[in-house]
């Protein structure tokens, strides 16, 4: 198998320090890697639609909550991995857009919900076929076998670390 410029590294260091074991290196630095070209890759194709890779993952998350397309300004924090401030911050911009709205929760005044918009609605539908034809750029090399075994070796990654909860 042809080499890449992880395993010149890799060898480099094992020139110098023969005694370390860089196995764990050699798959980090190769996610680092591929997260930079990913994202270009998503950022591109997102570019024709005048939508920010931020943008999507708010509208997104909404979306895929199915109809009335809801979800507490809390949650969807969460579920995009943003502190509680920085969703505010984009939930402002993206309201300035029309894509989104928000609404006190009846019962609680500090509780708000965001709700995509009809417009949202049509530029999430739209953003996802972009997308997905981005992400297929980026794994066009796999078959689909190998994609399932990636994903299968990835969420065992993503599981064993801080970013996924295990409750």
């Amino acid at each position: 198998m042809k080499e890449d410029s992880v395993d010149i590294m890799l060898n480099q260091w094992s020139l110098e320090r023969p005694e370390l074991d860089t196995s764990a290196l050699s798959v980090v630095v190769r996610i680092l890697m591929l997260n930079k070209t990913f994202s270009r890759h998503a950022t591109t194709a997102l570019t024709p639609l005048n939508l920010e890779l931020w943008e999507y993952d708010v509208l997104s998350a909404l979306r895929r909550q199915g109809d009335p397309f809801e979800l507490a300004a809390t949650e969807l924090a969460r579920v995009t991995a943003l502190s509680t401030g920085a969703m505010t911050n984009r939930i402002d911009k993206l309201e300035a857009r029309r894509l989104v709205s928000r609404r006190v929760t009846p019962g609680d005044r500090r509780g708000i919900k965001v709700r995509l918009t009809s417009s949202g609605v049509r530029m999430i539908d739209d953003a996802i076929q972009s997308r997905l034809d981005a992400a297929n750029i980026g794994v066009r090399g796999l078959t689909k076998k190998e994609r399932v075994s990636l994903a299968s070796l990835l969420r065992k990654v993503v599981l064993g670390t801080s970013m996924e909860s295990t409750e």
